[in-house]
């Protein structure tokens, strides 16, 4: 089995994180529009319901089993013997959970009003059993899920616009989310026979995974509290509308951070491995590179979608989510946040298997968002939401910061923190200028028009100040991917010349 190079799994698992930029952005400016903040909120409430029995059908398996496979990934036997004891965990819990659905379902009202959008989100709980890129990303099998996943996206996005025309619709939108996120799993589950024999040999032992299986649980658990808890309580205490102008602000917050956490995806394996390898220099050497990146690339992204966060909204949105301005405002320093919690948690902790205290981090930001939200939804509703969504990732990183303090120095000293800090603010203030001086209302285009046009120049200007900035004090991520080919350019040319 071919095992590629971390650059690599990146670019694959970056193609796959930018499909699930790109198709966003073609799909919900249409949506948005077609079925009004209202249809987007049913079918975000219904996303957001389902997210918890999948944790429980799931458990702890989805990000314990990449890192108990990647361990035995070099024994074909043992690791299959490992994904068969998984499954047969799963498919116990999933036939529990679909039991525990099928009767929420019919007993909440507001759950029971809707019930052909809850159980086609119950078909994609149930597929989500075979998805098992737990598999793929600890063999580092990137390739294939990458080109899966962009073929049923965009079969999906052909089926959207075929069939969702009006608000009514937003049933039909439903189902096609749950194929865009699930079709490709039963192929997942026929292709990974190249890898593993599903073939009993030898005894099962579930109780190895048990222990880890509900940590792991109990850490999707606390997380789903403050990831999805939010959109729940907005639509029991305020309605479908503001979860509407919510999921706008959250569509693109989640976009970002899917990019910023690419990385890590493909690390985690990677890390695990040099751990149980006991290659220590390498462990470090390459957490440095991740942090290194998150701020790089986390900072500027954050800093620009603030600036620009009306613009944004028109364009995705249009005119009937204006609601959904301040509340993706206050959402941005997530990118960031979470981007940096994915290290520390994800990428430090879990492959030591200290998994107890990412828990712990995680349990302290569902507690302090439950009940922030109590308190905020009510007075500021999905501004209030959004605002205790950012108090709760702070509050997880910070204490798993806590318990990194001893290595967190030398791992931070990759960061060029005052060359980084430099062309932030050069490149907000050449941001801000467009802004200020750049006048589309004279040409009479539409607000959509007006809000590509400014954000695609604001774009180049404030993300092209802020790259020459960087190359030119040679900031040392940037130099590597870009400086060390241009020089390498320069130099085949002075050769060119002397020959």
């Amino acid at each position: 089995m071919k095992i590629h190079s971390v650059k690599f799994n990146f670019i694959m698992n970056f193609i796959m994180s930018a499909s699930s930029i790109v198709f966003p952005l073609i799909t919900f400016p249409y949506i948005s529009r077609v079925l009004m903040a209202t249809g987007n909120g049913k079918v975000a409430t219904a996303s957001a319901v389902i997210t918890y029995f999948n944790m429980f059908a799931s458990l702890g398996i989805p990000t314990y089993g990449i890192r108990a496979c990647a361990k035995v990934r070099d024994d074909k036997e043992k690791l299959s013997k490992t994904v068969q004891e998984l499954l047969i965990i799963n498919s116990i819990t999933m036939f529990l959970t679909c039991i525990v659905f099928v009767v929420t379902v019919a007993l909440v009202p507001e759950f029971a009003a809707e019930k052909e959008l809850y159980i086609i989100n119950g078909i994609g709980m149930v597929l989500n059993m075979f998805a098992i890129t737990w598999l793929y990303n600890a063999l580092e099998q990137y390739a294939y899920i990458t080109v899966c996943n962009m073929v049923v996206k965009l079969l999906s996005l052909v089926l959207m616009f075929l069939l969702v025309h009006n608000p009514e619709d937003y049933i039909v939108y439903g189902g096609i989310t749950v194929f865009a996120s699930s079709a490709s799993y039963v192929f997942n589950f026929v292709y990974a026979t190249k890898f593993v024999s599903f073939k009993k040999s030898g005894t099962y032992d579930f109780r190895i995974h048990i222990k880890p299986i509900l940590r792991f649980f109990a850490m999707a658990a606390a997380t789903s509290v403050y990831t999805n808890l939010d959109v729940v309580m907005l639509r029991f205490m305020q309605g479908n509308t503001e979860v509407g102008y919510y999921n706008a602000a959250i569509k693109v917050k989640t976009i970002l951070v899917t990019l910023i956490t690419s990385l890590g995806t493909v690390l985690l394996p990677r890390l695990s491995y040099y751990i149980k390898k006991e290659k220590t220099e390498d462990f470090y050497r390459m957490i440095g590179k991740a942090v290194n990146f998150v701020v790089v690339a986390g900072l500027p992204l954050t800093i620009y979608f603030m600036l620009y966060a009306s613009e944004s909204i028109q364009f995705l949105a249009g005119d009937g989510y204006q609601g959904a301005v301040l509340p993706m405002i206050i959402l941005m320093p997530t990118v960031l946040l979470i981007g940096m919690s994915n290290i520390t948690g994800i990428q430090i902790l879990t492959p030591q298997n200290q998994e107890q205290k990412v828990l712990n981090s995680i349990v302290c930001g569902a507690v302090a968002d439950f009940l922030l939200n109590l308190v905020l939804i009510p007075k500021m509703a999905s501004s209030g939401a959004a605002l205790a969504t950012v108090i709760a990732e702070l509050v997880v990183l910070l204490v798993q910061c806590v318990y990194l303090k001893e290595i967190l120095k030398d791992i931070m000293r990759d960061v060029s923190g005052m060359k980084i800090g430099v062309a932030i603010v050069v490149a907000t203030i050449g941001g801000s200028l467009v802004k200020g001086l750049l006048d589309l209302e004279s040409f009479g285009w539409s607000m959509e028009i007006q809000s590509f046009v400014m954000l695609a120049i604001s774009a180049c200007v404030f993300f092209g100040i802020y790259g020459v900035v960087l190359l030119m004090t040679k900031e040392k991520l940037v130099w590597e991917i870009v400086g060390n080919y241009i020089e390498k350019e320069i130099g085949t040319i002075e050769i060119r010349k002397t020959d």
